[in-house]
């Protein structure tokens, strides 16, 4: 049975699972046209497919990355640190993120109701555009749920160090 407390983590990984998947689609749709046009049956929207793939496996990759603070940082810099200074720190980043983060997804959503209210489509296979919305906008938001999980860690483990 899945606890509450591993809820959240579950739901980011699970998400970049996914996304794994949807670069996995975009390669293996890619491979079958190229094979495709040199048996003269090329795959129909590939553009469309594989820039939908690849959109969706960025964006639902991303949460994973600030769980497992697997992004770019600085981390020698905050090695050399005192303790007590550390865990302010990580705060101050982690708040940063969700400000910078919460703002992609508001302005992101506000874009999305634009775009999608005309109804557009892609140019190939028609594909309604707010299909190439909904992996950022679940991107963006299950981000937030990542920056929680990691900065919760990273406080438990920084005040584990300060007691020892």
């Amino acid at each position: 049975m899945v606890s509450v407390k591993s809820l959240p983590r579950l739901v980011v990984s699970g998400l970049a699972v996914l996304g794994v998947l949807a670069y996995a689609a975009a390669a293996l749709v890619t491979f079958v046209d190229v094979v495709g046009r040199n048996l003269g049956m090329p795959i129909e929207g590939v553009v469309d497919l594989v820039q939908l793939f690849v959109v969706a496996g960025a964006w639902l990759v991303i949460p994973f990355a600030f769980q497992s603070a697997a992004h770019v940082g600085v981390d020698f810099v905050l090695n050399m640190l005192p303790a007590a200074l550390k865990l302010p720190l990580r705060v101050l980043a982690a708040l940063v993120a969700l400000a910078v983060i919460g703002l992609m997804l508001w302005y992101g959503f506000e874009t999305f109701k634009m775009r999608t209210m005309f109804g557009d489509r892609s140019q190939q296979l028609g594909i309604p555009v707010a299909w190439y919305w909904y992996p950022l906008l679940v991107g963006l938001a299950a981000s937030l749920i990542g920056i929680l999980v990691h900065l919760a860690e990273a406080v438990r483990k920084d005040r584990k160090e300060a007691r020892a």
